[in-house]
């Protein structure tokens, strides 16, 4: 065993809990994961009293975005992984305990939640809310990596880089390994905690100039650029792919293609009247 490298072993379960004869484990990822959900209401519910918004709609917007992410990423996991598996046992599809989730799908997810909310509330522009929620869903982001990290998944290739991290029962294994690889998560999360502060500071400091879809644009370059690239340090999820490129690397790509599209268009608009004011 290499000495000279970080040993992360299973640090999963923060405590269990012992009730009517039952252990309930208390997991990082999913305090992690309703952690940037409390966080993300808490930020919306300030924005909505500061520009005298009904406080009322966003537990509404919490459901829609909550059911979004769980329904989309488990979906987006069946179908762009393993779909050949999912579509021969349906009902595994269910079965998010086990683990799978896609993070293209879980964005996919919450924007169709968001649309749904919106037509039901034509008072609330769907781009005016996506744009609000891109700082807390960045935050939410790098929340989720953690978790990943605590979960030991999402590990990466072998690597000699002094920090190379050997996970030990990287990605569930039960066959321990010594071998030092990429903190594939950790990269991602350096990532989203960045687009989070850029985000965050381009809404406050230039909050009377934001054009419609700026910051969905923004989101969607940023996030997925940093996910195109970690991903050629990743370990294989997937039997699909193309040389170099997994199947990460293709959903990634029509992402940045319309968070450009939002960026060119927001800038070309930049004549209008800016929505936030």
């Amino acid at each position: 065993m290499n000495s000279d490298h970080f040993i992360w072993t299973d640090h999963s379960v923060l405590y269990t809990i012992n009730a009517f004869g039952l252990e309930v484990p208390l997991r990082y990822y999913g305090l992690l994961f309703m952690l940037s959900f409390v966080l993300g209401f808490y930020y919306m519910w300030r924005l909505y009293r500061s520009e005298n918004r009904n406080v009322e709609h966003l537990d509404s917007i919490l459901n829609h975005m909550l059911l979004g992410t769980i329904i989309g990423a488990r979906l987006g996991h069946c179908l762009f992984y393993d779909p050949a598996f999912f579509l021969s046992n349906p009902l595994e599809i269910l079965f998010v305990w086990k683990g799978g989730l896609a993070s293209h799908g879980g964005l996919i997810g919450i924007l169709i939640g968001l649309y749904l909310f919106c037509k039901k509330h034509p008072d609330t522009p769907y781009l005016w809310l996506i744009d609000r929620l891109t700082v807390p869903s960045a935050l939410g982001a790098f929340f989720i990596r953690m978790g990943n990290f605590f979960n030991s998944e999402i590990i990466g290739v072998p690597s000699n880089l002094p920090w190379a991290i050997i996970f030990v029962n990287g990605d569930h294994s039960s066959v321990p390994d010594y071998t030092p690889r990429h903190p594939s998560m950790l990269y991602e999360a350096a990532g989203y905690l960045i687009i989070w502060v850029v985000l965050f500071s381009i809404t406050k400091i230039k909050k009377e100039n934001l054009q419609p879809g700026l910051c969905l644009g923004l989101l969607l370059v940023l996030v997925f650029t940093v996910r195109f690239i970690v991903e050629f340090t990743k370990t294989k999820q997937e039997n699909f792919d193309l040389g170099s490129l997994n199947m990460g690397h293709f959903l990634s790509i029509p992402f940045i293609l319309i968070g450009l599209y939002f960026v060119v268009r927001a800038f070309k608009n930049s004549e209008n009247k800016p929505l936030m004011n």
